[in-house]
């Protein structure tokens, strides 16, 4: 039985020597040290990366949490006071649409 990785249809075997064989012929042999100088360096920068993103997670991880104070009343001089709300009185009409449709 096959193991299930290859099952998809990955190559393997002597299917990579004839990959190599027209990767030589598609790109030319000197090009193909320099795709692979430019795939290197490109690995290079993702691991790189990687890291630096491990490491500002980890620094965030492990830094104290700080609680902000709570806001004080930053307004200061002329203020006008509160507004409070007075109770509304209930419509006497059947619906509150009929004073609107009643002609006069």
């Amino acid at each position: 039985m096959q193991h299930p990785f290859f099952a998809i249809g990955l190559p393997h075997g002597s299917e990579w020597l004839i990959i190599l064989v027209l990767a030589i012929l598609f790109f030319g042999a000197d090009k193909l040290p320099k795709l692979a100088r430019g795939l290197g360096k490109s690995l290079g920068e993702f691991k790189k990366a990687k890291e630096d993103f491990e490491k500002e997670v980890h620094a965030a991880a492990t830094e104290p949490e700080v609680k902000k104070p709570e806001p004080q009343n930053l307004i200061s001089g002329n203020v006008p006071p509160a507004v409070t709300p007075t109770p509304s009185t209930p419509f006497t009409s059947a619906t509150p649409f009929d004073d609107l449709t009643k002609k006069s």
